[in-house]
This record gives C-alpha cells, structure tokens and sequence, in this order.
C-alpha cells in the first residue's frame, strides 16, 4: 500500500459518520497499511480513516512524533478500530489543528485526560488511559469518525480561529 492524499475540508466524507470495521474484514490490513503509511509521510501525530478516503470506524495514533518533548509522552503508536471515548476529564481549552484543515488552528475545548477502548487490527480489546497532548489527539481523531471537525468545536470562530503559522 502507500501514502494517501489527506482529504480537505470541505470534502464531505469528513462530515460523514463512519461504519464499523470488523477485524476479520479483509480491508482492514489494507486501511491500516494505508494510515499508516499516510501518517509517516506527513507532518501530522493521528489520522483517522475518513481522512484519507475510508467511511470506517479505525485510528492511528503516535505522539512520539511531534516535536515538543513534553508532547512526545504516551503509548507509542497505536492502531484502533470502533475506538470510543469511555471517559474524559480535566476539561480545559488548548490550541488544536488539523491535517484536513491545514490553514488554521482554533482554540477548543478538550479532555486533558481520555480512557479510550477499541480493538486491535488482531481483534484484541484494548483499553488505554491518555492524558495531555495524547488525550487530545485520541479526542480529536474519534471525532472524525463522527464527523465532527475541531472547527464544528469552537465557541467564537471570530475571537477562537487563527491562521496557522507557517512552518
């Protein structure tokens, strides 16, 4: 498989609710190998599916690659599929952007602590606790598969939005 294009807003397939994806599917390899692939080739820590093109419930999520030290801290590289929110707390409101947006950032409210569940591309369940920049990313990709955008989160687009800075 190979990197994908990453869709853009306003595609409408990232406002799409995504379908489970079941383990023993046979596209399921491929999708992972596609994100995968996709996330290493960007500038980007998460992807989900819909964003380079699947209508299906999975996220791949990898702090350890951003630049910032105090970022970097989590559980590596992690694959879910059906992930779901099963709590999250200590709310407060962080800068967020987005591979799908690329020309803006905006200030949001997120959980800086997230329990998510999902299952492994091998059908296990897995059950992980988040906190910070991991929580968020974790946040913002199950958002996805919903549909939502961190755009549709913000309070003031004109006091919250901002132009991104150009790297």
């Amino acid at each position: 498989m190979a990197a994908r294009d990453v869709l853009r807003y306003p595609h409408p397939l990232l406002k799409t609710r995504c379908q489970d994806i079941m383990p023993a599917d046979p596209a399921v390899q491929d999708v992972v190998r596609d994100m995968l692939d996709t996330l290493d080739a960007s500038p980007g820590v998460a992807l989900a599916a819909p964003q380079i093109g699947y209508a299906v419930r999975a996220i791949v999520v990898d702090v350890s690659r951003d630049k910032r030290e105090e970022h970097r801290r989590g559980h590596g590289r992690v694959v879910l599929l059906n992930p779901v929110l099963l709590a999250c707390d200590e709310m407060h409101v962080v800068r967020e952007g987005c591979l799908s947006v690329p020309d803006f950032t905006a200030n949001v409210m997120r959980g800086g602590r997230a329990v998510v569940q999902g299952l492994t591309p091998q059908g296990e369940t897995q059950v992980l606790e988040a906190l910070g920049f991991e929580a968020l990313a974790f946040q913002h990709e199950i958002d996805h598969l919903d549909g939502t955008l961190f755009l549709d989160r913000v309070a003031s687009l004109k006091r919250d939005l901002f132009p991104r800075k150009q790297r």
